[in-house]
């Protein structure tokens, strides 16, 4: 359950970047203002890369050959 919730704040945080790159558009500002809410979501999204960092090998049926 954790991985799937990791894997799709990672898939949330990569999209938003990839709109705030390209399109100068950052939707988690846009969904949740610029105050405690947005830094609450980007923090769950590093602590979700670090997660999936740590146990992706583990997780990953790719990765466990």
């Amino acid at each position: 359950m954790v991985h799937s919730v990791s894997f799709i704040l990672l898939i949330v945080g990569g999209l938003n970047w990839l709109l705030v790159g390209a399109f100068d558009v950052n939707v988690v500002e846009k969904v949740f203002g610029m105050g405690t809410y947005s830094t609450i979501v980007y923090v769950l999204v590093g602590l979700a890369a670090l997660y999936e960092l740590l146990t992706h090998k583990g997780n990953c049926s790719m990765c466990r050959v």
